[in-house]
């Protein structure tokens, strides 16, 4: 959480997964789809063939003192160091979860590294919610199994078709609203003082 010129307070929000599971896809459906939050242009930094080269970026103003800022992370193993520069200052973490059986090893570096890189605050400190997407695939693998793979049962967890919108806004909006309760003291102390 910050703080901006105008005292605006902005909470940071990174989608992060294996490449190509959706986080792309999630945060476009999100910027075009979701309604009840005034939108900011949507930014890619992506290569030719449309994979993220090193993020996208949209804003979402939920009110006028609370802004979050919505980023998604490249996904391939060769972009570590910058997920990390992404990643610093986040609020909380979208994990995008590819569901096929195929790509399980490619979720499995992504939790690691979720967990190396937030140092194992994820238990008290730091709000993730997990979108187990592409259900839908052929070769997907029932929650269960997934979770276990991952150990990563003690999330809030949402099942997810991203180019449908499938559950995409549920999982949004229940880590931004985890977030705004972590934080409530805070926003409710700058309201007053704006009054």
């Amino acid at each position: 959480m910050k703080k901006d010129a105008s005292g605006r307070i902005h909470f940071k929000i990174v989608f992060v997964g294996a490449s190509p599971s959706g986080k792309t896809t999630a945060l476009k459906w999100i910027h075009q789809n979701v309604e009840g939050y005034n939108k900011g242009g949507f930014t890619s930094v992506d290569d030719p063939n449309g994979f993220t080269l090193y993020f996208d970026y949209t804003t979402l103003m939920s009110d006028s003192n609370v802004i979050f800022d919505v980023y998604t992370v490249a996904g391939q193993k060769r972009h570590k160091h910058q997920r990390n520069v992404v990643l610093k200052g986040t609020d909380g973490i979208i994990f995008v979860v590819d569901s096929s059986r195929k790509m399980m090893p490619d979720n499995k570096f992504s939790a690691d590294e979720i967990r190396e890189y937030v140092n194992n605050k994820l238990d008290s400190k730091l709000p993730m919610v997990i979108m187990l997407n592409k259900r839908d695939a052929p070769d997907s693998l029932t929650k269960k199994a997934i979770l276990a793979e991952l150990e990563l049962v003690k999330y809030p967890v949402y099942e997810t078709i991203a180019i449908k919108g499938i559950g995409i806004k549920n999982a949004f909006t229940s880590l931004a609203r985890e977030i705004l309760s972590q934080n409530l003291h805070e926003i409710e102390d700058k309201k007053r003082m704006a009054s």
